[in-house]
């Protein structure tokens, strides 16, 4: 079988939707011996792409996600390599490719938040048009977790029997325990004085962080002795750095921006726990980063997160009331009887993910359709 796979969001340099791609085609490399593979990339990843063998090839197309170019480049050399099989990595496909596919959803998000972008009413329809094309053409839908695929039955319709659940993972040996020396060194970078709690991702409207740090400002309160650290890209999203400002924070809550896979591996280390308290998502990798440095977590009790961090893998709290984030926070700093439960319960968990079942079950998904 001849299969095309939607590479655009291919990178070793970002987590979510661009490592799963990353790993998926890093998989088949190493286990496929059966099907041939084209590759579908935008620059720079095509030129950076090595072809390990004659059962791949790459093709360049330079197509950005709700572009023009999508839907005409895209389109045009879809048809042109007489594919087997599509797999659209994202729901962004061309609305007139009708040949055989498949897709994978991490998210409907955008259908709950939308945020600041994409706002204008010709985004809205371009979005909505453009998830419930590929949902309904697809002859399988992958979901990132059984969340998702309730979110796709009850927004979009689709029949339960299309949608198989698949969960995403991290790469493990990414991550390493840091040192108390390289905590230490990096706090000192940083001008950390203190211990912190840490949060890692965007700062978006559904990341819920201004709940975060107001609640956060209520525990400051109580307990002077700790921090709270944010890492990665402020994007458009202002009101975080306002709301710090307001509360009188700016001591006390460090917005460190994008960091170095290095000094992230160092910060979870370093973290005396990890805080998500997220409105939706569709599948959460951080919290399994968490779970590979042993952090105990504190994170909402609705969406996928649950699901995810399994039972008694975290301390759950009700997102939406500041007094509840509160309270759980200082309960995870706190009460060493459930940090060490919190770990214990991680490693357990930890054994129900991993690249190999992901990608085993992705390409038997393959294999049954060829059949």
């Amino acid at each position: 079988m001849k299969i095309w796979i939607d590479c655009r969001m291919y990178s070793t340099h970002f987590t979510g939707i661009w490592r799963y791609v990353y790993e998926l085609v890093s998989y088949l490399e190493s286990h496929d011996t059966k099907n041939e593979y084209v590759l579908f990339f935008n620059e720079p990843h095509f030129s950076n792409y090595n072809v390990p063998n004659e059962r791949f090839k790459k093709v360049l197309v330079n197509a950005k996600h709700y572009s023009y170019k999508e839907q005409t480049v895209f389109l045009y050399k879809l048809y042109k390599e007489k594919l087997d099989l599509m797999h659209f990595t994202h729901f962004n496909a061309p609305l007139f490719y009708f040949r055989p596919s498949i897709v994978t959803i991490h998210d409907l998000t955008l259908s709950f938040y939308p945020g600041k972008k994409m706002t204008k009413h010709h985004h809205r329809l371009a979005y909505n048009l453009t998830i419930k094309n590929i949902t309904k053409r697809a002859v399988k839908i992958i979901a990132v977790s059984a969340h998702t695929k309730k979110d796709i039955i009850e927004i979009l319709n689709v029949p339960e029997e299309k949608i198989e659940v698949v969960y995403e993972w991290i790469n493990k040996s990414d991550f390493f325990e840091a040192s108390p020396e390289e905590i230490e060194k990096l706090k000192l970078n940083f001008n950390l004085k203190k211990d912190y709690i840490f949060y890692v991702w965007v700062l978006r409207e559904h990341k819920n962080l201004l709940r975060l740090i107001k609640a956060y400002s209520e525990l400051l309160k109580e307990w002077e002795d700790i921090d709270l650290v944010i890492a990665w890209k402020e994007d458009v999203y202002l009101e975080v750095r306002n709301t710090i400002i307001n509360e009188k924070l700016q001591k006390n809550v460090h917005l460190l921006g994008f960091v170095s896979e290095y000094d992230l591996n160092v910060l979870y280390s370093g973290a005396r726990a990890m805080v998500y308290p997220s409105l939706y998502e569709g599948f959460w990798l951080p919290v399994l980063e968490a779970m590979a440095h042993s952090v105990p977590v504190a994170c909402s009790n609705i969406s996928s997160l649950p699901e995810i961090a399994g039972e008694n893998g975290v301390v759950l709290f009700n997102p939406l009331s500041i007094e509840s984030i509160k309270k759980w926070i200082k309960e995870v700093i706190n009460n060493k009887t459930l940090r060490k439960k919190l770990v214990e319960n991680w490693l357990k968990r930890i054994k129900d993910f991993s690249w190999e079942k992901m990608w085993e079950q992705i390409l038997n998904i393959y294999n049954k359709i060829e059949k």
